[in-house]
């Protein structure tokens, strides 16, 4: 299974995202703004993967700091990773992590004090994978074997640190032997689907139909769909969630053809202090992301454009919220708030 980022004494090492599947590389950030750089521009995307570089970026800005500046440059590095993408709560999560962290330490001698945010980031890698595989336990038991589960975006290894969100929750069925296939959706426009999803789980073997953003509805309602399983980049207090744009849709149909929409993500992703989804700041993205496929002009010079990163999908249409403690059912403000205890 690919490994998405790695700590090293050269650097923070990621995969480039935006390269594949056409080629496997990887980029190495030297300081904490090529980290913030490198999220800015989605070489690393997917919520958990964002908190730990995050985290990541901090420790080695930490390395780099002016001893005799280190509150002051803290204060710049964290502000810096936080203002990169603003609708992924679990950028802020790491960053307030590693702040809080920092703060317990004052007044420690410095090399003790960056050697402990290098440890507490990769601690942070490494729970991830551990919350992921335990997240994909709890989520196994919902596929229904001999079934096909459909995805949007790219919720896997490529969007953690590793095993992944809903991809984890797929590949744990399948090692539970469940008999089971995956349509993933294209995922336009920047078509995390088509390059990453059907790249990665063609890597592991997993049988994978890639089919355009509008087919789902088509093979919903020909019963060729068992559920649907997402990730998430921020669920509000009432089950509320955000998630790539083109989510809603997919809910929506679901709902409406009688199949499971689920949900799978982190603690980390729940944000308890915004009361709905209406409050979720939805990121903007650049208009060449619609108007052009890898560099090729494909609509009109000068049209106007809409791109919204994210789309919210009401808890109405959310059949169950899987996370690393167990699974969140409606009304998700009671049952969302026990997990968190």
């Amino acid at each position: 299974m690919v490994e998405t980022v790695q700590w090293t004494s050269a650097g923070v090492v990621m995969i480039d995202q935006t390269k594949l599947p056409r080629e496997t590389t990887y980029v190495t950030c030297k300081d904490y703004k090529e980290v913030a750089d490198a999220i800015r521009t989605m070489v690393i995307r997917g919520a958990p993967a964002i908190g730990v570089s995050a985290a990541m970026g901090v420790a080695i800005g930490a390395l780099q700091a002016n001893p005799d500046r280190m509150d002051q440059e803290m204060e710049e590095i964290c502000a810096e990773l936080a203002g990169t993408r603003p609708t992924a709560v679990n950028l802020f999560w790491a960053i307030d992590r590693m702040k809080k962290l920092y703060d317990s330490l004052r007044g420690k001698p410095v090399e003790d004090i960056r050697e402990a945010l290098v440890h507490e980031a990769q601690e942070i890698k490494l729970e991830d994978i551990a919350i992921n595989m335990a997240m994909g336990k709890h989520g196994a038991e919902l596929i229904p074997d001999g079934k096909t589960v459909l995805t949007h975006c790219n919720a896997g290894a490529l969007a953690t640190a590793g095993y992944g969100t809903a991809l984890g929750v797929i590949r744990a069925a399948i090692e539970a032997g469940k008999k089971i296939d995956v349509f993933a959706d294209e995922t336009r426009p920047f078509l995390q689907g088509a390059r990453l999803t059907a790249w990665e789980l063609q890597q592991d073997g997993i049988p994978t139909t890639l089919i355009t953003d509008n087919m789902a509805g088509y093979f919903m309602r020909k019963g060729r769909i068992g559920c649907v399983v997402v990730g998430a980049d921020r669920i509000a207090a009432n089950g509320d969630v955000a998630n790539k744009i083109g989510t809603y849709s997919v809910a929506v149909l679901a709902k409406e053809n009688g199949v499971p929409f689920y949900v799978a993500a982190p603690i980390s992703t729940l944000d308890l202090t915004l009361e709905s989804g209406d409050l979720i700041p939805i990121e903007q993205r650049a208009s060449t992301e619609v108007t052009e496929v890898f560099g090729v002009q494909v609509a009109p010079v000068g049209i106007a454009v809409e791109n919204p990163a994210f789309d919210v999908t009401p808890n109405r249409y959310v059949t169950g919220i899987i996370t690393e403690r167990g699974v969140a059912r409606a009304p998700y403000t009671e049952s969302l708030r026990k997990l968190m205890k």
